[in-house]
């Protein structure tokens, strides 16, 4: 069985996954601070620090919904039950026995339907969930120029259990996505993958048979964009 080298990952992708995900690691950093989990930068200091990164994650997160929009790449998380229940019996138990990868990741199908699913609840529930109850924490009460000016909410409780909730979501996410990185091809191919933007994959396609609807043969890739450089086959 031959291997491809294949462009994935483009430049603004790799460029806003790290970012977010230092942003939202500072965030829980500074955050789990200012909820008197332990010292580190001092009160103060964390609660501005994190209203600064919470401010840059929301401007990263404008920019990535703008190229989502605009380049189609939002089709990625559609969720798709096809698949769905060998994905999941694949991370339950296949992972530990060395079985294969029940599905293929390509340039028009980066995620398998499990990540489809959980990537999507981030977008849609867990981040704005997060974006939402963070700015009302941050501008509850809020200086103007006829004083101290507040939020009609009776009660900010609601508001910090729900943010705390999210943040132990986002906690639990980033440990299992770490490990996950980890059972690739190698160890830390998935990490070289998003680092450079290319990965190698496995071309078992028979040589004339038509792939599935959406989902093309590994060594197709996205040939028309700036970064693209010609494939390099490896243990062909």
């Amino acid at each position: 069985m031959s291997e491809k080298k294949v462009y994935i990952y483009t430049r603004f992708e790799r460029f806003w996954h790290w970012m977010q995900a230092m942003l939202i690691f500072f965030l829980l950093l500074t955050g789990f601070e200012v909820h008197g989990s332990y010292k580190f930068f001092g009160y103060d200091q964390a609660v501005r620090y994190h209203a600064v990164a919470a401010y840059a994650l929301i401007v990263l997160i404008a920019f990535a919904i703008f190229w989502h929009a605009v380049t189609g790449q939002w089709k990625q998380y559609v969720p798709t039950r096809k698949m769905l229940t060998a994905q999941l019996r694949y991370y339950i138990l296949g992972i530990f026995r060395d079985e294969p990868h029940p599905t293929r990741k390509t340039a028009l199908s980066k995620l398998n339907p499990l990540q489809r699913l959980v990537y999507l609840g981030l977008k849609i529930l867990v981040i704005p969930v997060m974006v939402i109850s963070g700015v009302l924490y941050m501008l509850y009460r809020y200086p103007s120029s006829h004083g101290v000016a507040a939020i009609n909410v009776d009660s900010l409780t609601f508001i910090a259990v729900l943010h705390t909730a999210g943040a132990f979501a986002l906690a639990f996410f980033i440990i299992a996505h770490v490990y996950l990185t980890t059972t690739g091809r190698t160890v830390t191919s998935n990490l070289e993958a998003m680092m450079t933007g290319y990965e190698v994959i496995e071309d078992d396609t028979p040589d004339g048979e038509a792939p599935e609807r959406g989902e093309p043969r590994p060594d197709e890739t996205t040939s028309d964009h700036p970064e693209h450089a010609p494939e390099i086959a490896a243990n062909a």
